[in-house]
């Protein structure tokens, strides 16, 4: 398919779902004037989110991206990827007007390397990681890179356990700050066996660790899960997040699907960072509650009304 045809039709199975009208056996048919979105905020989807409409090629799925309006995407494996690809997928992200939001920090693919423990071994793991995301983030064309400390080291105290986490994060951030790079910390409600679990924790350990390269990873999906209040929970903790992510609750799917009333999320951030001249990227981290190409419309409608708040 031409390129011009591939946007005309794909921007019209789009259009046609947020319009309300029939995309069955006639979305090749949708007139050119349904435009791409002009979002407020910088949503970020990851490589294969529309795989249905744009292929399996990593390019072609930048350019739908940016074609649907999206003016960011997140690549939490971009550190495993080849550095050809890295830097191939960066050259195009800046062509396409994309901004390159966070990838998972790899601190050597062991999940006992918890940082909690204390050991210099998985220190050492994670300052290499530190090392390594400095060039991928070069190459990327990004400053963002996601850090998990690990899970509990049960067999000590929790305040011995923080003050391990805080020594090793210090030594990173200096080591990330001097690439530009920032990472960001993600409290997850995955496991109760997580160290990093709730936002207000995540402060502590940041304004701890006392460096600008070291911040929040506000994942609403899981702060919904583990402590919910989302909105005065931003607040407290707004000087130190860095990064926003994406997904309702429960399903993981995106806004619109459960129960989070994205709509006021959404706006209430934005007044937030515009009052204050900061510029959020928000991760689209979630499923989709809908297979094929019409799961896919329907994740853009999603984005659209979610995107609809007055200012």
């Amino acid at each position: 398919m031409q390129r011009r045809n591939f946007v005309k039709s794909t921007v019209g199975l789009a259009g046609a779902a947020v319009s309300g009208e029939s995309v069955a056996n006639n979305w090749h048919a949708q007139p050119d004037s349904l435009a791409k979105n002009t979002f407020k905020l910088k949503y970020a989807p990851h490589f294969g989110m529309f795989e249905n409409s744009a292929g399996k090629d990593l390019i072609d799925q930048l350019k739908f991206m940016a074609d649907m309006g999206f003016t960011a995407m997140e690549d939490n494996g971009m550190m495993g990827r080849d550095p050809a690809l890295q830097t191939k997928l960066g050259e195009e992200m800046a062509r396409l007007g994309i901004t390159m939001g966070v990838f998972v920090l790899d601190k050597g693919g062991n999940s006992q390397n918890t940082l909690a423990a204390g050991k210099p071994e998985y220190i050492e793991v994670f300052l290499n990681g530190c090392r390594k995301a400095v060039e991928t983030a070069k190459r990327a064309n990004t400053k963002l890179t996601t850090v998990v400390p690990g899970d509990f080291e049960r067999n000590l105290p929790i305040g011995i356990q923080t003050g391990h986490v805080i020594d090793a994060l210090r030594r990173g951030s200096d080591i990330l700050a001097a690439g530009g790079v920032t990472m960001v910390l993600e409290p997850l409600s995955d496991s109760p066996n997580l160290f990093l679990r709730t936002s207000d924790q995540t402060y502590e350990i940041c304004r701890a660790v006392n460096n600008p390269s070291c911040k929040i990873l506000f994942d609403i999906y899981h702060m919904q899960k583990n402590e919910g209040h989302i909105i005065p929970h931003i607040n407290w903790c707004w000087s130190e997040i860095g990064y926003f992510q994406i997904g309702d609750n429960p399903g993981r799917n995106e806004p619109t699907t459960g129960e989070i009333n994205y709509k006021n999320v959404f706006k209430h951030v934005y007044q937030k960072q515009k009052a204050e001249n900061k510029d959020f990227i928000f991760g689209m981290e979630h499923g989709k509650s809908q297979k094929g190409k019409e799961g896919e419309v329907a994740l853009i409608k999603a984005y659209v009304e979610s995107d609809s708040f007055t200012v």
